[in-house]
């Protein structure tokens, strides 16, 4: 399946964000066949550019940039510049939605706010992603994942009661809060657009998404149970269902929570009697442990074998490179090629979705800056001589 194939071929989207959020809700976007065109500053490049390690040879790229901004152009443009307002405007020609990411107002100081930006193109779709919001008390406050995550109150019931909040192994705020709700906002919009005209502005907060996340615990507790609280949920480690250590150091995850997938976990674990202590809270935390001890009696690969041909929620922690290798994610075809600038492909993590049973077998990998300047304004109309005068300027890189 090539990537201009794919069902959002056609929509055109215009990116003004750097680092992970707008990146990877872009990239999602354009893994699915939309036309991404990233509008970089020259001067203050992307820093997730200089994110190790690199790849590539000759001319090493950070493997993050590469995946996070695959599949989309480069235009480095100095928004400061006079001349990058008409720039852009000339683009809105055919690009439908606009994404940015600074704080509120910024893009407003630089002529390219929502309002501005509606004059030229009345039915625009303008996303913007931030920390807090467009409004609030916190609108202008600077804050990073781990900040949003804190004030949604994810952060309280995350971790283990003795030492407290724990950090994730991904940015759950910056991709489940920020990238995946802006992409999910962006094609409702481009949905009510091709119904209605009408365009749409979009204000992303992270922290509201974060705070929406918690869908079990916070709909408790807006129903009166308290606050959720660190190994005290069902799900969190209030209960068996929770990460157990190996002889050998490995950990499994027991999920079995359900009656039928609690029968053969103890069956398996040599204890069935242990089926009568589920629905015992007093009993819980001594099930834990007698669980804990036996499953501490083998290595994870015994588990493994033992739990093959069982139907109970019971599966080993995977490191990212036995995740990579394994039969499963093969078959999902979660593994692509990417091929960057210089010609040389690289390995990475492929599109989730399946359309028609395919997804794309090869990316573009992320572009070097600005490198589709010249023919981005060559398209718009701008000769050589001026685009030779814009990049003598400074306009552009």
């Amino acid at each position: 399946m090539q990537i201009n194939n794919g069902p959002l071929k056609g929509l055109k989207i215009l990116d003004f964000s750097t680092l992970l959020p707008g990146p990877y809700a872009t990239m999602l976007l354009a893994d699915m066949g939309a036309e991404v065109l990233r509008i970089e500053s020259p001067t203050r490049p992307d820093m997730l550019r200089g994110l190790p390690p690199m790849v590539g040879g000759d001319k090493p790229v950070s493997a993050a940039h590469a995946t996070i901004n695959r599949n989309k152009k480069s235009l480095a443009l100095n928004l400061k510049d006079p001349r990058a307002g008409e720039i852009v405007r000339r683009l809105l020609a055919e690009y439908d939605v606009v994404l940015e990411q600074f704080r509120p107002g910024v893009m407003d100081k630089l002529g390219l706010g929502y309002d501005a930006l509606r004059e030229t193109r009345e039915d625009i779709i303008y996303c913007s992603i931030t920390g807090y919001g467009q409004t609030g008390p916190l609108k202008d406050r600077a804050g990073h994942d781990i900040n949003y995550l804190a004030l949604s109150g994810l952060a309280s019931y995350s971790g283990r009661a003795e030492s407290g909040p724990s950090l994730s192994g991904t940015q759950v705020a910056d991709i489940a809060g920020g990238s995946h709700h802006a992409a999910m906002a962006i094609l409702a919009a481009v949905f009510k657009r091709q119904q209605s005209g009408a365009g749409s502005r979009i204000d992303i907060s992270m922290t509201d998404c974060a705070f929406a996340l918690n869908a079990i615990g916070g709909a408790n507790a807006l129903a009166g149970a308290g606050d959720p609280q660190l190994e005290k949920e069902l799900l969190n480690g209030g209960s068996y269902y929770d990460y157990y250590r190996t002889a050998d150091g490995r950990y499994l995850s027991v999920g079995s929570l359900e009656p039928q997938f609690a029968q053969q976990l103890f069956a398996t674990l040599g204890h069935p009697e242990w089926l009568e202590r589920v629905l015992d809270a007093a009993q819980q935390e001594s099930l834990k442990e007698d669980i804990a001890a036996t499953i501490a009696s083998r290595t994870q690969a015994d588990w493994v074998r033992l739990f093959a041909d069982s139907d109970a929620c019971v599966e080993p922690v995977l490191n990212f490179g036995e995740a990579a290798g394994s039969a499963l994610l093969r078959e999902r075809q979660m593994l692509s090629a990417a091929r960057l600038h210089g010609g040389s492909a690289i390995a990475q993590i492929n599109a989730p979705i399946f359309f028609d049973g395919q997804k794309p077998d090869q990316h573009t990998a992320g572009a070097p800056l600005g490198c589709h300047s010249a023919d981005v304004l060559e398209a718009l109309g701008y000769s050589a001589e001026e685009i030779a005068g814009l990049r003598g300027s400074g306009a552009i890189g």
